[in-house]
């Protein structure tokens, strides 16, 4: 049957709306696959729905990733924004740290489009409220899915708003580095992999100002098919290039950053993949020689490394749950200069209290130039006595059985009680773990330890023989 277009648009709108699939709202962001989850027409809805929640905000910071379908995203994002009267600023292509310090230092609330480390064919959006207030699955998340799913969102203004385009690139860079006296940085070789994200353009504006740093380029190009490998580091086969490549062509250290750059990880001389409790016991010795006696914040998943380390330096420890919404609430109720994830997320005071890719290689920078020590040095003292499994993620069909399984077979012998801060942590005398679910898929995430390799491994495989049923 053949209708007036007024009439097709309004049955095409109508199924739209059936058909939009909820599980795209998460817990910190918007992800969905696209087109077929998520389009122009929900970017738009999405611009309207924010400007809505937050009350009519007189600008907004928008900006994007470099995934094939950002453009197109970003300009129906900034169309239904503006029908509102909302005005937008477009810092366009922009890492998530980057885009963080224009919602900083401009005072204001934003969005960016961008999905972060998934596969080239998803699209999403992160929405700061206030730095370093994110919308989130508890607030503002729910009510924007909520305005679209009832078709409550606002009409257009009778004064639409206006775009300014900024580029905050270098202003970006040069306060990274302001962090730091960059006067004192030594030479180092680094193999640095981009991903072919957002983070290769702003290194090379970092390589002018540290002519003392030789980079070994590694898809530096953004590329929004992702061409080389995957954009998520914590997967080992994203990681066997540039593994191999570091001890070959002899360079100091290995850098990667995921696609939209708010998370970083290092290789070391020998190889080697640092883990985040690692990491995070590294940059707390670095802040409490920095800051005196200063509080370390660490999500409970992460190795006994980092409460004994922040502990013999003399500073605080404070371990908390996991997700970026919880650790910053607590580093700022305990005036935390640091606080670290075993995810490769890391936030600092100084930097908002907001997760940075580029802030924490800074940071590392300048450690590893007034340290004795050789970074592969200190691996090799943690790996002597820190023996961790990291995180192992299991598909499960019932996750609330198997979690009662596994405090029936190990909850009557733990040597302290059962932490429940986030997920189980058990405490089982020479060896420990936590196990928590997913807040978003049917997974259980498994991190143990143990006081020698061969036990770790004996145990390790016997929660994973548990979970797996």
């Amino acid at each position: 049957m053949c209708y007036p277009l007024r009439t097709q648009l309004i049955i095409n709108y109508q199924l739209f709306m059936i058909n939009l699939d909820t599980s795209i709202f998460k817990s910190y962001d918007i992800r969905a696959v696209y087109p077929t989850q998520a389009n122009e027409e929900l970017a738009q809805k999405i611009g309207r729905a924010f400007a809505k929640y937050l009350n009519f905000p007189k600008t907004v910071i928008v900006g994007r990733d470099g995934r094939t379908s950002g453009e197109s995203m970003k300009k129906a994002l900034i169309e239904g924004l503006i029908k509102v009267g909302v005005n937008v600023i477009d810092i366009d292509l922009a890492s998530t740290d980057s885009f963080y310090y224009a919602c900083q230092t401009r005072d204001l609330p934003g969005v960016t489009v961008t999905a972060s480390h998934n596969p080239k064919e998803y699209t999403g959006f992160k929405m700061v409220k206030k730095i370093p207030e994110l919308l989130s699955g508890e607030a503002g998340i729910k009510e924007i899915k909520e305005f679209i799913l009832n078709d409550d969102l606002p009409s257009d203004s009778s004064i639409p708003g206006t775009v300014e385009s900024q580029n905050i690139q270098q202003e970006f860079v040069d306060y990274v580095l302001s962090l730091v006296d960059i006067s004192k940085i030594k030479n180092f070789k680094i193999h640095a992999d981009t991903a072919n994200g957002m983070v290769g353009h702003f290194l090379e504006l970092v390589s002018k100002k540290l002519p003392q740093i030789e980079f070994v380029k590694m898809y530096w190009d953004i590329d929004g098919n992702f061409p080389n490998h995957g954009g998520d580091p914590l997967l080992a086969e994203n990681r066997v290039e540039i593994q191999k490549r570091v001890p070959e062509e002899g360079s100091d250290l290995g850098i990667m950053f995921d696609p939209d750059g708010d998370r970083f990880f290092v290789i070391d001389k020998k190889g080697r993949f640092i883990p985040g409790d690692f990491m995070t016991a590294i940059l707390s010795e670095y802040f409490i020689k920095k800051y005196p006696g200063c509080s370390i914040v660490y999500d409970i998943r992460a190795s006994k490394v980092v409460p004994e380390t922040i502990t013999a330096c003399g500073g605080k420890a404070f371990a908390n749950r996991v997700g970026h919404t919880h650790i910053k609430a607590r580093m700022k109720a305990e005036n935390a200069y640091f606080g670290g994830e075993v995810s490769g997320h890391y936030y600092f005071k100084e930097f908002f209290l907001c997760d940075t890719g580029l802030v924490t290689f800074a940071y590392l920078l300048d450690f590893l130039s007034t340290t004795p020590k050789t970074l592969e040095t200190i691996i090799d003292e943690m790996l002597t006595k820190y023996h961790i499994s990291g995180e192992i993620n299991s598909k499960v069909a019932d996750v609330p059985n198997v979690l009662s399984k596994i405090e029936n077979i190990y909850g009557p012998n733990v040597i302290s009680p059962i932490e429940r801060m986030d997920g189980m942590t058990f405490e089982m005398g020479s060896w420990r773990f936590n196990i928590r679910s997913s807040n978003t898929e049917p997974l259980l995430r498994l991190n143990l330890e143990a006081d020698n390799q061969d036990l770790m491994v004996q145990k390790r495989d016997e929660v994973l023989t548990i979970i797996n049923g």
